[in-house]
């Protein structure tokens, strides 16, 4: 039993060396070191941005080795400074750690630091886990799980909910797509760095709850920016109808905890000219994937495509390196 108070990620089991496990997809038995137990031993992160840095973080201060890499050698100093070992490309932190968390900004990226010619997949060891917390089109964390399972690894997706003060608190949901019988061990790591980790089904569903949050959170947003566009221009002090809307049914994510109105809320882009945050770019490219998700399945999203448009013309208009609330900034220049 761990001591008392001692964190859930730092429980091990230690009396394997070996697992055996159901290769589902091609129904064979495959030989891979249990990384449930291995708890210590070093673990790889690549993808060291808003989200990728803190994440890192904190799982160096429950005691994990990090080794890292980025394509930004400026971005790995902080977490170098606190003892992280930084290298060159994906491929060699694949040559030394083989449990690895990658966090990047889109599929493209996901694609080459997985298979390019520097990627995991060149040097990844038999038996590694790897686990992917972009935000990426679900068909390409299938593709990555079937080209890493050809090298004897393990991949699964488990993008992230909560942004950067989720990120930084250690307090991130993971909504985790793969092999059932691999998700005690993502989970060990993964609840270093959140709050709540639940298992979706086979590879790609943590995607798909991924996009559907992310586009109900696009939605959420633009429909309070309206709100309170309308409410200060009636007469409203913006202070008093969040305090209203947030007793009222009326109540979101967008309301209570990260008000796109300056001044009505500390602590969250608004009151710093909308700088940090999750940006309007990644919001209009989580958006697109839930367009293709939807036309692929014939889905009517007529709230989420109309939010893409919205999206997007902020990114022409100058906003794409703003935070995504800054959409009522966009609604009131409008």
């Amino acid at each position: 039993m761990p001591p008392s108070g001692a964190p859930a990620c730092a429980v091990c089991h230690e009396t394997r060396a070996w697992r055996t496990g159901f290769n589902l997809q091609s129904g064979f038995l495959i030989e891979a070191s249990s990384r449930s137990m291995a708890s210590k031993t070093q673990v790889g992160f690549i993808g060291l941005g808003h989200m990728g840095n803190p994440m890192a973080k904190n799982l160096i201060k429950h005691g994990y080795p990090v080794i890292a890499s980025d394509v930004f050698p400026e971005s790995c100093k902080e977490l170098q400074e606190l003892g992280a070992q930084i290298l060159d490309t994906p491929a060699d932190v694949a040559g030394k750690a083989d449990r690895i968390i990658t966090m990047l900004p889109s599929s493209p990226n996901v694609i080459d630091v997985y298979t390019g010619p520097n990627g995991i997949l060149k040097k990844v060891k038999k038996g590694s886990l790897l686990i992917d917390s972009s935000t990426i089109d679900p068909a390409v964390s299938k593709e990555m799980a079937v080209a890493a399972e050809k090298t004897g690894a393990v991949f699964m997706d488990a993008p992230v909910s909560g942004g950067v003060g989720a990120a930084t608190s250690g307090k991130l949901t993971f909504m985790v797509g793969g092999a059932e019988e691999e998700f005690t061990a993502a989970k060990e790591l993964l609840s270093c760095m959140g709050a709540n980790v639940v298992y979706c089904g086979q590879v790609g569903t943590g995607q798909a709850a991924k996009i559907c949050n992310n586009m109900l959170l696009a939605i959420g947003m633009i429909g309070t920016a309206e709100t309170m566009n309308l409410g200060i221009r009636l007469g409203l002090d913006p202070k008093l109808l969040a305090k209203i809307l947030n007793m009222s049914s009326g109540r979101c994510w967008s309301s209570d905890t990260y008000n796109p109105v300056p001044g009505v809320m500390e602590g969250v882009p608004s009151a710093n000219n909308y700088q940090g945050g999750f940006g309007t770019t990644l919001m209009a490219k989580d958006l697109g994937l839930a367009q293709n998700s939807a036309s692929n399945t014939k889905t009517a999203v007529p709230l989420g495509s109309l939010a893409h448009q919205i999206y997007r013309m902020m990114c022409a208009r100058g906003y794409a390196s703003k935070d995504f609330s800054s959409v009522f900034q966009f609604l009131r220049e409008e």
